[in-house]
């Protein structure tokens, strides 16, 4: 890799042309999701079940093709150290604890800082808000791994048991993968909390607003309302000492 075909890092986070790409990526993920749910549903099925399955079909997108782009720029794309030191200046800092090397090489750098693929681009644009994402740090990979190789399949499974009407099966599967959204969001910014904030930039609207609480907090809102409807569900009034039968239908209308 030549290093001075290596892009810059050191911008202002404002609205470019990578931002835009990238949140257009994301819009036309939802927009899939959006038109298969009309596709693939049979046409009696509730705003709700429908509702479901964009979630679930535009969540197990966004797993297996932009964060497996993440996973893809942090085991394949690195750096010597010693070029790193000259082309990098803050990002010469390895993002593991000390004597900790990712993959145990010493040697090198991970991470979409150190990469010119349009998959690196694309981190290196949301490490503006986030540092972390622009390396190797090894609770996002490892969160990350969880992520894209189960709970991206687990929420393709979940639109295939909508689209057969399989309710049962379906909420139980709804709910783990509720339940895996909210503590995967939990461990990614709990260290950051905990230490003061370090790797985040709330330092204007698009850092803060946009990647930090915008696109964060689909994973919180809609995993928590799945799961107060679970709870619901779940929570039925009792008769002679078991829960009292509903209709699978019935429960996700």
């Amino acid at each position: 890799m030549s290093i001075r075909s290596l892009p810059e890092l050191e911008r202002p986070a404002i609205f470019n042309h990578t931002s835009i790409l990238a949140l257009c990526v994301v819009a036309a993920l939802l927009v899939t999701a959006l038109c298969s749910s009309f596709l693939l549903l049979h046409k009696p099925s509730t705003t709700k079940v429908r509702t479901y399955f964009i979630w679930h079909l535009f969540d197990a997108l966004v797993h297996l093709t932009l964060e497996a782009s993440y996973l893809y720029t942090v085991f394949f794309t690195s750096m010597s150290k010693l070029d790193v030191t000259y082309t990098r200046g803050m990002h010469s800092t390895p993002m593991t604890p000390a004597n900790v090397s990712f993959l145990g090489d010493s040697k090198s750098l991970h991470g979409s800082f150190y990469g010119t693929s349009m998959a690196a681009r694309l981190w290196q644009e949301y490490a503006k808000a986030d540092r972390r994402w622009g390396g190797s740090d090894l609770t996002i990979t490892s969160l990350e791994l969880l992520t894209v190789f189960v709970m991206g399949p687990l929420a393709l499974y979940a639109c295939h048991l909508l689209r057969n009407q399989e309710y049962s099966k379906a909420w139980f599967w709804m709910v783990v993968i509720a339940t895996g959204e909210l503590y995967g969001g939990f461990m990614i910014f709990s260290p950051e909390w905990l230490s003061g904030s370090p790797n985040l930039n709330i330092s204007n609207f698009l850092t803060l607003w946009v990647y930090l609480i915008l696109l964060k907090a689909l994973w919180v809102l809609f995993p928590l309302w799945i799961l107060w409807d679970a709870y619901q569900e779940l929570t039925c009034v009792p008769l002679n000492g078991h829960l009292k039968q509903t209709t699978t239908v019935k429960s996700l209308q």
